[in-house]
């Protein structure tokens, strides 16, 4: 037989182009459109119907950047299409490639009740499905001009106060139409068929057999009367479309899905109306399709949605109770989850799941984090701490260099815990459940021969209306087909059940899911990292001292609801693209904004709190919140610090520079302003690899191949410029409590003022830099040369530490060239180590390089700032103050220690005397992360605690104040049968027994 292949292929899509698809709807009749531009910001839809609309047509220019027009709709469906399927379609003027990035609208009637979005996709509105004749029609549409901003140029329009003034959109099509249906299902049999037959191999009989009822479908068409021919078309399609998949065939488990960013390309007010809009569709989806299945992430933009759609929140409880709307993810927000930090983390997933318990009476167990950049080793513990028994990720399929080689597999975090989790191996989270894609999961699939099915969301995203009816028709067509993978929609709880059933010993992966890409979110908007970490230590000593006062200032009302608003605004800005920094100028804006206001807020809550605590008197109290005894001040009390060690002195350096010593370190700067050494008294030690020089600023320029505020390309260590050039260099203290080298250099079109200070008593040499950025591309990192033979490296993460390879043995470790760490990262080699600390900073390299004497230099360097174009063009352009501390001679404990106390200051005040901690554990290892009240509002104090240096602890807490029971808890405060806690002794102590880096949750009850 002739190939003739390519020819009915081509027929075919030339056909359903220009003939079948046109032919889905009919008779157009023109709707009556007038208009209303919103002054400003979105406006209350109340405001928007009663707006004095103008006149307004059909190819009309409307919508400068950020914007919202309203149109007001009417028309009449003509008395001849009685009986007839009647449609409007509504086009904005949409460019069906980029659903999500673009204008949207959101429809209304009069009374302002919201009936379904207009989206590229989802352009339609169905006014009946036997129409009467004569209906009167009268909507009012929301449009927003939503810049398009995918081009990864530079750019001014990702802020309001920045964008441009001129219409972005041209209003398409305003029309009424019969809709018709046979029409719309031959359309859904052609693509299914044509999606299927073209992933077949060229050898296989079902690819022909396909083939030919094609040819005999298209040769029933009609081309002048495409609605009477459409069924007879249909019968010649039905025997193929019949034909049951093979037994083997993969299993895909579909799940409705619209993955919304919280902010990205858009603003925060625009996130909350994308929700709305796409959970209208969503609803109304489900009204006309029984077998619809949607999971919804994220409890904040359901939130939004009670709180601006009351309406449409109502139709969601009753889709949430009839179990076809499920919530999903158990976290505030898909958070980032490298630089979160341990309590954020475990609030992530206390006002996620307690938000879906509150409101709908459901417990989520699957995590649901498709888009974050990156998953840290501590995540598992967290996890099953919160209830929480699965995890579903698909970012990690974007990663450059190794292919991930599970995706099914449980995976182990850093203190043993393990998480069943799936990777779906259809590789996107936005699945349009085509042939293509679905041919893909299953070809993919690394589980063959153990496991048979996978997970596959589907829908558009980002404000792209989410799932459309073409979907499920393809799900439907899908369900059981020859050639193609089973397809069945249901909940992401039944896969994972079924999942787990079949492949209960599925392999193991431990340690992090590290992404190899977007690596430069560890630097990107410096500002918005230091807000969060700022953020995060101040509510710990809000929530510290508030929880002390209720304790023991009878008097004290403890702020639960402030605390709690503030907790979920930090938590909203750990969003996968906020807090790493790969936002518009508008997200990053008011962040800074809203930080500086929390900031405040914080500080005014510690204060009332600790003034409460004092009491009247003209008394020095210094307040230690660090969870480790400090200057003599126990953690988390207060009092008169102890005396602080020998005085520090200071001496002019042979050569040129400074030497200051302290009877522990002995660090010399030299004529450069750089720290060639830092000796280290007690173990007669240097830390300074021989012949270099820390505290060495270095420049490397920054153009990654694609993603710029998210990646930084290996290359760009090919160049790089070191800052030895001086402006000045002076001594602006000479002891005996501290001496500071003042050092000032000008480079590009920048400056920075390094004030290098050592401490009376102290083993680190603390450096504050104050940077005036104004650099462009360019990478700004602080190196520190060592002199350690270090096969590994240390970083701080959620409640512990990963350790990662100094050397590039595999691909694997050398795709790790860039790494995140949190407040800490330690070398060593036995015997002897050096830690380096910080107060914002996450991003961090460790080469190794061994010298001509054979010796090693372990070079560890922190990324302190970047200068990305996209998508904002003045990212981290002015002012910035970096503080990190080089500590030589650390060991893990000193690290955990010391980078507690540089990121939580003591607080001082005068009152009566000293403050007796509210809780005290007996073992260093043991470090306190939070002390709270309970969220029930019952006034038990709750204490969350880990194992912090990777070993076995066993401590004793010590509670102050009369105590009746401890119970061990799960992060949302419920009892746990675990095994850390022993019971309570009259004295008012609970026996701990902790494992490397658990993390155990106290639930103390006052007597």
């Amino acid at each position: 037989m002739h190939d003739d292949r390519s020819i009915t292929e081509h027929r075919l899509r030339r056909v359903l182009k220009e003939r079948i698809k046109p032919a889905v709807r009919t008779r157009p009749v023109p709707l009556s459109v007038e208009r209303w531009e919103a002054p400003g910001e979105p406006v209350p839809v109340a405001e928007g119907l009663g707006a004095a609309y103008g006149p307004c047509a059909v190819g009309d220019a409307w919508g400068p950047a950020w914007g919202t027009t309203w149109f007001k709709v009417t028309g009449t469906v003509p008395a001849e299409w009685a009986g007839r399927t009647v449609e409007a379609v509504l086009d904005l003027g949409f460019d069906r490639m980029m659903p999500g990035f673009q204008c949207e609208g959101l429809v209304h009637r009069a009374d302002g009740g919201e009936i379904k979005a207009l989206n590229p996709y989802n352009d339609w509105v169905r006014v009946a499905d036997r129409a009467e004749g004569g209906e009167r029609i009268e909507w009012y549409v929301e449009a927003a001009s939503n810049p398009v901003l995918v081009d990864h140029a530079a750019t001014y329009e990702g802020d309001r106060q920045t964008s441009g003034d001129q219409p972005l959109y041209r209003l398409a099509r305003m029309d009424l139409t019969v809709f018709e249906t046979e029409v719309w299902e031959l359309v859904q049999d052609l693509e299914v068929l044509h999606d299927l037959m073209t992933q077949l191999g060229t050898g296989d009989a079902r690819r022909y057999g396909i083939l030919r009822a094609l040819d005999a479908a298209l040769d029933a068409v009609d081309l002048g009367d495409v609605p009477g021919s459409a069924a007879a078309a249909r019968t010649h399609l039905a025997a193929v479309l019949a034909a049951p998949a093979h037994a083997s065939a993969h299993r895909i488990s579909a799940v409705g899905h619209a993955h919304i960013d919280s902010a990205w390309l858009w603003p925060l007010r625009e996130t909350v109306r994308k929700v709305s809009r796409t959970a209208s569709n969503v609803v109304a989806l489900m009204d006309e399709h029984p077998e619809f299945v949607f999971a919804m992430s994220q409890a904040q933009q359901l939130d939004w949605i009670k709180a601006c759609r009351p309406e449409l929140f109502e139709r969601i409880k009753k889709k949430i109770a009839d179990g076809r709307f499920v919530p999903v993810g158990g976290m505030w927000v898909e958070s980032d989850t490298n630089m979160v930090g341990g309590e954020a983390m475990a609030r992530q997933f206390l006002y996620g799941k307690k938000f879906f318990l509150d409101e709908f009476g459901v417990e989520t167990h699957t995590v649901w984090l498709p888009d974050s950049f990156g998953y840290t080793a501590a995540m598992p513990q967290i996890v099953r701490l919160s209830g929480s028994t699965s995890f579903l990720t698909q970012k990690i399929s974007w990663s450059q260099v190794n292919a991930f080689p599970h995706h099914t597999f449980w995976w182990e975090g850093i203190d043993g815990t393990r998480v069943f989790t799936h990777f779906p191996p259809v590789d996107t989270y936005n699945s349009d459940l085509g042939g293509a894609q679905l041919a893909h999961a299953a070809r993919n699939y690394r589980e063959k021969g153990r496991g048979s099915r996978s997970l596959v969301p589907f829908g558009w995203g980002d404000g792209g209306g989410g799932p459309t009816r073409e979907h499920l028709a393809r799900a439907r067509r899908q369900r059981d087909l020859e050639g193609s993978p089973r397809v069945e929609i249901e909940r992401p709880d039944a896969f994972f059940d079924k999942a787990r059933a079949e492949y209960e010993d599925a392999p193991v992966w431990a340690g992090e899911l590290y992404l190899e890409l977007h690596r430069g979110t560890y630097t990107s908007q410096a500002k918005t990292k230091q807000g969060n970490r700022r953020s995060e230590s101040l509510l710990r000593e809000a929530e510290l001292w508030a929880a002390t006062a209720a304790v023991r200032a009878p008097e004290y009302a403890y702020p639960y609801e402030d605390l709690e608003r503030i907790w979920k605004t930090v938590l909203l800005h750990q969003f996968h693209d906020i807090l790493p920094g790969s936002s518009i100028a508008w997200v990053h804006r008011e962040a800074r904004g809203t930080y500086a206001r929390l900031g405040e807020e914080l500080a005014g809550i510690t204060r009332t709190a600790q003034s409460a605590l004092a009491g009247e008197g003209d008394r020095e109290v210094v307040f230690n919140c660090a969870p480790h005894t400090r200057r003599g001040i126990p953690a988390g009390g207060a009092g008169r610090p102890a005396g602080t060690g020998e005085p520090v002195t200071v001496e002019e350096r042979h050569g040129g520079g400074q030497v200051l010593a302290n009877g522990r370190l002995r660090v010399e700067v030299d004529g450069r302003g750089l720290i060639v050494s830092a000796y280290d008294l007690e173990a007669g030690r240097e830390s300074v690899a021989p012949g270099a020089a820390a505290n060495l600023l270095q420049i490397h320029p920054d153009f990654p191949n694609m993603w710029d505020a998210w990646d930084i390309d290996a290359f760009y260590r090919n160049n790089v410029t070191d800052l030895v050039d001086l402006d000045a260099l002076e001594v602006t203290g000479d002891g005996p409590e501290s001496a500071t080298v003042r050092v000032t250099r000008s480079f590009g079109s920048s400056s920075v003022v390094q004030s290098v200070t050592l401490r009376a008593g102290a083993k680190a040499v603390d450096i504050v830099t104050v940077v005036e950025w104004h650099e462009t591309e360019k990478f700004l990192k602080a190196a520190f040369p060592l002199d350690v033979k270090a096969e590994r490296s240390a970083s701080e993460t959620q409640f512990g530490h990963v350790y990662r390879a100094t050397h590039t043995n595999t691909s694997w470790e050398a795709a790790k060239f860039e790494i995140c760490a949190h407040r800490w990262i330690h070398v060593e080699e036995p015997g002897w180590g050096a830690a380096l600390l910080n107060d914002s900073t996450y991003g961090h390299d460790v080469t190794r390089d061994v010298r001509p004497d054979g010796g090693q230099t372990t070079t560890v360097r922190l990324s302190l700032l970047r200068a990305p174009r996209y998508p904002d063009s003045e990212t981290d352009q002015g002012s910035h103050t970096l503080r990190f501390s080089l500590a030589p001679g650390a060991g893990i404990a000193d690290a955990v220690r010391e980078g507690h106390a540089l990121n939580l200051p003591e607080r001082t005040l005068t009152g009566a005397g000293p403050v007796a901690p509210l809780v005290a554990v007996d073992d260093d290892a043991v470090v306190v992360e939070s002390v709270k009240l309970a969220e029930d509002r019952g006034g038990d104090v709750i204490v969350r605690l880990y194992e912090s240096r990777g070993g076995r602890a066993r401590a004793t807490l010590a509670a102050g104040f009369p105590l009746a029971a401890a119970v061990e808890s799960d992060l949302l405060e419920r009892p746990l049968e675990g095994t850390a806690v022993g019971p309570a002794t009259p004295a008012g102590t609970v026996p701990l027994t902790l494992r490397p880096f658990q993390i155990v949750t106290v639930r103390l009850r006052r007597a």
